[in-house]
């Protein structure tokens, strides 16, 4: 019976993402530029809710 770790399937679809995503990247055209700006955004939203969540747990822990 052959058993496959969940992290090396993990691992093998990181390396295999990365290396589409590098591809893509280095095309020409506006690719670069559209990669850069969906990074850029999907950052901003993730720091946003990032902080708006730790705002909302400090809530729940601090006296009124």
């Amino acid at each position: 019976m052959d058993t496959v770790t969940p992290l090396n399937v993990v691992v093998d679809n990181l390396t295999e993402m990365t290396e589409l995503f590098g591809d893509v990247a280095m095309g020409a055209g506006l690719a670069p530029l559209l990669i850069l700006i969906g990074a850029l955004l999907v950052v901003f939203s993730m720091g946003v809710f990032g902080a708006l969540t730790l705002g909302a747990i400090g809530d729940l822990f601090t006296a009124n």
